[in-house]
């Protein structure tokens, strides 16, 4: 039987044929992001039941509309240092375990406080699964693929997120008690992905760095294929450990990059999203319904563009190009609020659009940016350093809009992205078509980029045009 392995052809893990294993991974790491955007869309509408009959301030408002996201903060900076050291797999299945007992719960709560609580246990869950699901994704698929699947993570989140809306508007009208039933549909989704993912294998990448090769061997004949080479993933190992590592010098360009760039672009998602129904009303959109299904589409429409831009662009080009759009657009919103409804919800879907399609890239750039024994810790303090950053954000909002006004606080957020886009065109490498290793290496970091990126501001500009045209098509 042996035999007829030898005329097989060789490939590593990068080249690997996409199978069955693949999708599965693939399945379970598209079920956490549903559940992520399911937790965190279906706060902004219980919000509108529970705060009133809570009398809730600005500030417990903002507490617990932020509370995941500080969970979040945390669950990634923790679980993602803990997955370098234990491994990928025990925490993939035990965090979501966390998830599904905090999301039941809920639906027992007698004020904010307990709420509070939970959906920061709900965000410790997550996000260990922020840091370890891409990991793990990125640590078993195929270069060619690679950046396709990671980048439908926000796809999947974004599908979850418009979910939790639909659903959330349809138990609105349930009665009282409407919100637990909200807090709780949550546990569906968690409970299948928890059941799905029991006997999930390690990462071999994992096993190999810690000097584990005979099991990796093993997984990868098992799961991938019996003629998958191991030297490729053998002199990946490297001497670099726990969080020093990634401030060394080798490393510390890309994690600041990775910081700033997620923190940039995820504080006004965040801090917009969540309280999109209170913010539209602030626009004047009593009746804001179509306006928010509206945006809701657009979320998706821009999840989906964004897969074609990831292949379209360079990493660089659609990262600046889409930082540019994004802080023009909002700051059109900004200063155009006593202006026409049609003009204000047409710069909301510009933004919308954009920024849907650019989240595509925190699920993609983190995973390619560190080693494999470093790549755990890396995403989830890229994921932390984001995270409190949009908690933060998300909680000083109210208090922000209630002092400044809504035009002033866009205006601080368009001033956010512009530093993300300064961030970008400096230290923002090229991974595009690069194996894993390749991509982790800081050492192939300047000659891909000149390669790649040779005009960023031009790149950009193509990014619009194509958003436009995006935009144009979806209209019809």
């Amino acid at each position: 039987m042996e035999g007829l392995f030898l005329n097989q052809p060789k490939y590593t893990i990068d080249d690997a044929p996409f199978n069955k294993f693949h999708l599965r991974i693939t399945g379970l790491t598209f079920g956490s992001s549903f559940c992520d955007g399911y937790a965190l869309g279906i706060i902004a509408v219980a919000l509108t039941v529970f705060g009133p009959q809570m009398e809730l301030n600005a500030m417990w408002t903002g507490l617990i509309g932020s509370s995941a996201l500080i969970g979040l903060f945390a669950g990634s900076l923790v679980l993602g240092r803990l997955s370098d050291r234990i491994g990928r797999q025990r925490i993939f299945l035990v965090n979501f375990l966390l998830i599904t007992i905090a999301t039941i719960l809920q639906f027992f709560v007698s004020g904010p406080a307990e709420l509070f609580v939970l959906r920061l246990l709900i965000g410790f869950g997550l996000g260990g699964d922020y840091a370890v699901g891409s990991t793990l994704l990125a640590e078993f698929s195929p270069k060619k693929y690679r950046a396709s699947l990671l980048a439908s993570l926000n796809g999947v989140w974004t599908l979850g997120y418009v979910a939790s809306n639909f659903v959330g508007y349809y138990l609105a009208q349930t009665g009282p008690d409407s919100w637990r039933w909200m807090l709780v549909s949550a546990a569906i989704p968690s409970i299948v992905v928890l059941i799905l993912r029991i006997g999930t294998p390690e990462s071999p990448r994992w096993l190999v760095s810690m000097g584990r090769v005979e099991e990796a061997r093993q997984i990868v004949k098992k799961h991938i294929g019996p003629n998958v080479e191991m030297g490729e993933m053998i002199t990946d190992s490297q001497t670099i450990l726990g969080f020093r590592g990634l401030f060394s010098k080798r490393l510390r360009k890309r994690m600041a990059f990775g910081g700033i760039f997620k923190l940039t672009l995820v504080i006004p998602y965040f801090t917009i999203y969540t309280f999109l129904p209170s913010i539209l009303r602030t626009m004047g959109f009593e009746q804001n319904f179509f306006a928010d299904m509206m945006l809701n589409l657009f979320l998706l429409v821009g999840a989906i563009a964004g897969l074609w831009f990831l292949k379209k662009f360079s990493r660089r080009g659609f990262t600046i190009g889409s930082f540019a759009i994004l802080a023009v657009s909002l700051f059109t919103l900004s200063i155009m609020q006593n202006g026409s409804q049609f003009l204000m919800l047409t710069a909301f879907l510009v933004f919308t659009f954009i920024m849907s399609a650019a989240s595509n890239l925190t699920l993609v750039y983190p995973a390619e940016l560190f080693p494999t024994e470093l790549r755990g810790s890396g995403v989830g303090m890229v994921t932390a350093i984001s995270r409190i950053g949009a908690a933060i954000g998300t909680f000083l909002l109210p208090v922000s809009i209630n002092s400044f006004g809504l035009s002033t606080s866009m205006i601080g957020m368009s001033v956010i992205l512009l530093i993300g886009m300064i961030v970008s065109i400096a230290w923002a490498p090229e991974t595009k078509s690069l194996s894993l290793n390749e991509a982790s290496n800081p050492l192939e970091e300047a000659s891909n980029s000149l390669q790649e990126t040779s005009n960023p501001l031009q790149e950009a500009s193509n990014l619009l045009q194509e958003a436009s045209n995006s935009l144009q098509e979806s209209r019809k």
